[in-house]
């Protein structure tokens, strides 16, 4: 029968950076919290996400006993800076979909735990990061990022990954807290530009970049767009402040070579003129939380991005995707876009535009038409 040593041991083979052991008990806080802030959560379980059910280890295996963290350190390999501008860092190089990577470590470990007869679940919707905390593996930051205790020199550029399994360990001393320093004045509150961080590890997620890029509703509204910056895909910037991260940040890496390779498919200008095949194809399969009826999402997102650049060479690609796009949502970032670089070009852009265009696109032209004259 497999020790907790052993399993440690096989855990280190396979590379992952720390593991840790908790119970099996239900995750009774995390329960109250969603369902003391339905108005802030309600659209997970609408979306069927289940974070609710997630709260109970039993829910996900009948016979569970206890829980399994494995943790990924993802920013072990540098990242192009023209990836990091505009996705989060822990998405590119998510193999969720491509199973090539990760996927194969924990398939592995799993079949080192079921050649012993024990039974596991990776599940999704159960609270990963508190199951770290729990295990012992690290603590929260104001920010509600999970921070490692004892690899990447601290920082929160990891995930852990837990197991509900139905054979009973000795747990691990929890470390459930928040581990900001007192003199960080807040730092990731303060830099958080959509105002989603509320303090004392508290967040409203429909106002996180990460959720408005690909979970918001619509037309992002006017007065986030600028705010959202240059991302596309995901949020790092309360990390990128946070002086928890500094050490990790500075550390020499070598170059992710599989992030490297697919740089050029995710350039702006192949983002907001792509088809269904181009896609499918080299989008979906490493960002996937967007599936190929939101590909005007994605053009949206490109859009607003060229807008906040404030540069001039994106005005031919956006007059370009005006003409090419039916989507109204993405029509009206792109007259915003053109409104906010505000040059002569994109100025006779709305011009044209606005001639043939009615109902919220019409609007939209005429305020960035507004927002271009003023700034004239």
């Amino acid at each position: 029968m497999l020790t907790k040593q052993e399993i440690i041991a096989e855990a280190r083979r396979l590379k992952f950076a720390d593991i840790g052991f908790t119970g099996a008990g239900p995750f009774d806080s995390q329960k109250d919290y969603l369902q003391a802030h339905q108005e802030e959560y309600g659209w997970a379980e609408a979306i069927g996400l289940g974070l609710l059910a997630g709260t109970d280890s039993k829910n996900i295996l009948a016979g569970a006993k206890s829980i399994i963290v494995v943790m990924e350190s993802y920013f072990e390999e540098s990242f192009p800076q023209q990836m990091e501008r505009h996705f989060g860092r822990c998405y590119l190089d998510d193999d969720r979909v491509t199973k090539d990577r990760l996927a194969m470590k924990i398939k592995s470990f799993r079949k080192f735990l079921q050649a012993d007869g024990i039974d596991s679940k990776v599940p999704f919707n159960l609270p990963h990061r508190l199951s770290a905390a729990r295990a012992g593996l690290g603590s929260f930051g104001n920010n509600c990022v999970f921070y490692a205790r004892h690899v990447a020199r601290g920082s929160s550029f990891v995930f852990p990954i837990a197991l509900v399994v139905d054979r009973e360990f000795p747990p691990d001393e929890p470390s459930v807290s928040i581990g900001c320093p007192d003199w960080c004045r807040n730092a990731c509150v303060a830099a958080c530009p959509t105002r989603a961080l509320k303090g004392k590890g508290k967040i409203d997620p429909r106002r996180c970049i990460s959720f408005l890029t690909y979970y918001g509703e619509g037309l992002t509204p006017i007065e986030l767009r600028e705010p959202m910056g240059m991302y596309i895909y995901g949020c790092d910037r309360c990390q990128n402040v946070c002086p928890r991260n500094i050490p990790w940040m500075a550390e020499e890496k070598p170059s992710n070579p599989r992030v490297l390779a697919k740089t050029a498919d995710f350039g702006l200008s192949g983002l907001l003129h792509m088809d269904k095949t181009y896609f499918e194809k080299k989008i979906w399969p490493h960002m996937f939380y967007m599936g190929a009826d939101d590909i005007w999402r994605w053009k949206m997102n490109a859009a607003r991005a060229m807008g906040n650049s404030l540069n001039p060479v994106y005005v031919a690609d956006l007059i370009r995707a005006f003409r090419e796009n039916s989507d109204e949502r993405v029509r009206c970032m792109i007259a915003w876009s053109l409104g906010r670089i505000g040059n002569p070009e994109a100025l006779e852009g709305l011009k044209q535009f606005l001639k043939e265009s009615s109902g919220m696109v019409k609007v939209e032209i005429e305020q960035a038409m507004g927002l271009s004259s003023g700034r004239s």
